[in-house]
């Protein structure tokens, strides 16, 4: 009877030990991001205001796309193609790319990369905007996140 009672004690701390890796390696997968943006931000075909949200990957099929959700994920704003891009060295935090686009137009968001990639996703804007961006000054934004685990915390442009 004790080994019974050993076995499954065993068995439940493995169970308990599975589940928490995987939980804490979900949001990796999906890169899921919380940005808050201190004033409104241009993504493609449209505007958001000052606030929180979450970026993440659509689906495992194509990793190409990225859907934006308000921050608590009941209002989903976009689904957004992007391009792969790269830079040369990965950062441990959330790193935004932003084109200033001139006095009273809101910055737009140009890249997005996930912390510690080297990868990431560029924003594919419609053809004349699209030209507009590339000769607008960019700026590269790194979103300081807490030391907590929480992946809810994380900002940019505050």
């Amino acid at each position: 009877m004790k080994i019974r009672k050993l076995y499954i004690a065993i068995g439940l701390m493995i169970a308990f030990t599975l589940f928490f890796e995987l939980a804490a390696h979900a949001d990796e997968y999906d890169q899921t991001t919380t940005l808050t943006f201190s004033e409104p931000i241009q993504i493609p075909g449209q505007v958001l205001p000052a606030g929180r949200y979450v970026f993440k990957l659509a689906n495992d099929s194509d990793r190409n796309i990225v859907l934006i959700f308000n921050a608590d994920r009941t209002v989903l704003y976009a689904t957004l193609p992007t391009i792969r891009t790269e830079r040369p060295q990965p950062v441990g935090d959330t790193v935004v790319a932003l084109a200033d686009q001139g006095a009273g137009q809101p910055s737009a968001l140009v890249k997005w990369f996930y912390p510690g990639k080297n990868t990431g996703h560029e924003f594919v804007y419609a053809g004349p905007q699209e030209t507009e961006l590339a000769q607008d000054r960019q700026r590269t934004i790194v979103a300081h996140q807490p030391t907590n685990a929480n992946p809810d915390t994380s900002g940019a442009g505050n």
